[in-house]
Order: C-alpha cells, then sequence, then structure tokens
C-alpha cells in the first residue's frame, strides 16, 4: 500500500509541476500582473483531501521549488513560497472546518491568502509600501481564480477516488 501512495503522490507531484511549469508559459489573459488562475493548485487541493495535510504539503513544496527551478524564474520562488505557505495554512485550517462539498470555498481563501503573500513579498522586495494599493484588484482575482479552481478540485475528487480506488 506504501509503494502504491507513493507512486501516486509522485504522479500528483509531476501533474502539478507540468502545470505550474505550462501555465507559465501561457500570456496573460487579462494585463494585471500577477493574476493567473493557478490550475496546479487543484492537484494541491485533490491531495489534502485525498491524503492529508503533510502529503500535500510535499506536493506543494516541490512544485513550487521545481517549478522555479526548471522554469528558469528564481526569482518567482519567494513569491510562490509567501503565497503557497500562507494559502496551505489556510486550507488546512479549513480543512477540518469545511466539507469535502465546500472545497471551492477553502480554494477561495486560499488564493486570496495566497495573493497577500506574494505582495508582502513584493513590498519586502521593492522596499515600497505604495504597492498595498493593489490589495483590492489582488483580492478579487484570488477570489474569482480561487472559486474555478476549488470547483475544479471539488468535481475532480470523487472520480479520482474511483479512478484509483481510495
Amino acid at each position: 500500500m506504501k509503494v502504491k501512495k507513493l507512486c501516486i503522490l509522485a504522479l500528483l507531484t509531476a501533474i502539478a509541476l507540468v502545470i505550474f511549469v505550462a501555465e507559465g508559459q501561457i500570456p496573460p489573459v487579462i494585463a494585471v500582473p500577477g493574476v493567473k488562475l493557478g490550475l496546479s493548485n487543484i492537484i494541491v487541493l485533490l491531495t489534502m483531501y485525498i491524503y492529508g495535510r503533510r502529503e500535500a504539503a510535499a506536493v506543494l513544496g516541490l512544485k513550487i521549488i521545481l517549478g522555479s527551478v526548471f522554469s528558469g524564474q528564481l526569482m518567482s520562488f519567494f513569491y510562490s513560497a509567501a503565497g503557497g505557505v500562507l494559502a496551505f495554512a489556510v486550507l488546512a485550517l479549513l480543512k477540518g472546518i469545511l466539507t469535502e462539498k465546500q472545497i471551492w470555498a477553502a480554494s477561495a481563501f486560499g488564493a486570496a491568502a495566497h495573493n497577500i503573500g506574494q505582495l508582502i513579498v513584493a513590498i519586502a522586495i521593492l522596499g515600497t509600501e505604495k504597492l498595498a494599493w493593489y490589495l483590492p484588484v489582488l483580492l478579487f482575482s484570488g477570489i474569482v481564480t480561487g472559486l474555478f479552481t476549488g470547483f475544479c478540485a471539488q468535481i475532480c475528487l470523487p472520480r479520482l477516488r474511483k479512478a484509483v480506488k481510495l
């Protein structure tokens, strides 16, 4: 059973990484810096609800580290890591409160936290608090994209469980 779990987690990590890198190559849908769908977060959500927090943290961490290396944008590591840690903390807390039928809500809160983490890093790196005016735009986009990825994860969860017999 441990080998099966390890193989599935490796596949989930690879899928998340491929989605992360591929999404980075797609030109922005809207001309707002820092706004993207975050489709690889669907895989992190699925991992959390199938296996748990620790396994989801591993998938997230590997996705961030390897995604930054493979994309050649090592500066994005800091943004992704800060956003990922905050989003993961929110998702981990909400997992105990919200049911599997409410993944969409947890995802929206996690996406908003992700954007807050990225904004904190941007303010620290650029040394200007004037970036804080950008928070409403990031929160709105984060909630919208978080709802989308959450709904996708919620739809995929029972199908993935059935496919891998979990």
